[in-house]
């Protein structure tokens, strides 16, 4: 498995410096993800500050852009990287998207499709010069001049991974991406009951032959000595809770049985009672979403859990990790690669 690196840092300055670090520690990715701040920019830095990183975004809100812009922003920062960039994209939740972002709502899944082919179709347009023609429900693209093509593209397109929790959008990942990003809120049936034969049927519907590359943010809870191994366990059953109160992630928790866990919770989160959610977590659930181990067995722990499964995990600590903690994981990981 590779493993990657999850840039959080709110300051645009320290971006490359961030990126840089991580591919000095071995770290094979850096994702950000659009929170707090724009999840393109970061990426300018860090495209001048490294040389063999995948650089990506997990996730860019796609429907709160168009393809033209998301077409623009994925070649360019390509070209910047020397082709090491991934455009990385999730749909978010109707509330964001409608109330946040003031943008419009509907399929999520088949309009999700419709993007990534017109974001294609203009790169393709962009490498062949041939007549951009793309018309579709949702999205229409059918004019390219000169003028507002790119005049560099010797690094091409990037690669575009999507991410998903249900079945549809994950075939869609399959049928129209790259790669998919598995939620931190699954569990290793899940991906091989669910997720990977989904992706399968998308790629036969798609007619594609290629391998979808798989990464996910593993969930961890661990620490370096008894007090931070206990907090560590605690905000984890908390983060699952949080999840877990979602109605669209609940497929997941019907798949073990817990299902009835899900309205329980989320009526909870509706009265603010946040650390109470996580007492509802008892040590089957957590031991099924999270790798619950001290630092020296978190590596085999992982390899035993999503080796056969995904081609990439990032780190996810609930509580915040000791940096020397997570370097010694890492290292343990690469021993075992």
């Amino acid at each position: 498995m590779k493993v990657d690196y999850f840039m959080t840092t709110s300051r645009l300055a320290n971006s490359g410096g961030a990126a840089r670090q991580a591919e000095v520690d071995g770290y094979d990715a850096v994702w950000t993800a659009e929170t707090g701040n724009d999840p393109f920019l970061p990426h300018v830095l860090a495209a001048v500050e490294t040389e063999r990183i995948t650089l990506g975004t997990s996730i860019a809100v796609a429907f709160a852009r168009n393809p033209m812009t998301l077409a623009q922003m994925g070649w360019d920062l390509n070209q910047l990287a020397g082709g090491r960039f991934v455009l990385g994209l999730g749909s978010q939740i109707k509330p964001h998207i409608t109330k946040r972002y003031s943008m419009p709502w509907s399929d999520p899944a088949a309009r999700m499709r419709e993007m990534i082919l017109a974001v294609q179709a203009i790169w393709n347009t962009w490498a062949t010069g041939e007549a951009l023609d793309f018309r579709g429900e949702h999205y229409t693209h059918t004019i390219m001049t000169p003028m507002f093509s790119p005049k560099h593209g010797e690094h091409g397109a990037p690669k575009v991974f999507l991410a998903g929790v249900g079945p549809l959008m994950t075939r869609t990942a399959g049928e129209v991406a790259d790669g998919f990003f598995a939620h931190a809120f699954t569990t290793p049936d899940f991906v091989r009951d669910v997720t990977l034969p989904k992706l399968a049927e998308g790629r036969e519907l798609g007619g594609r032959t290629d391998p979808v590359e798989v990464t996910l943010p593993a969930l961890i809870a661990t620490g370096d000595g008894d007090e931070a191994m206990e907090a560590s366990i605690r905000a984890t059953r908390e983060r699952i809770a949080f999840y877990g109160s979602t109605p669209a992630y609940r497929p997941v928790l019907d798949h073990h049985g817990w299902g009835d866990l899900q309205p329980q919770l989320n009526s909870m989160s509706k009265q603010g009672q946040w650390a109470e959610m996580g007492d509802l977590i008892d040590d089957d659930i957590l031991n099924g979403f999270a790798v619950v181990a001290p630092p020296g067995e978190v590596a085999a722990a992982l390899d035993e859990r999503y080796g056969d499964l995904v081609q990439r995990i990032n780190f996810y600590t609930a509580a915040p990790a000791d940096p020397d903690v997570l370097s010694s994981i890492l290292g343990d990981v690469k021993a075992l690669s």
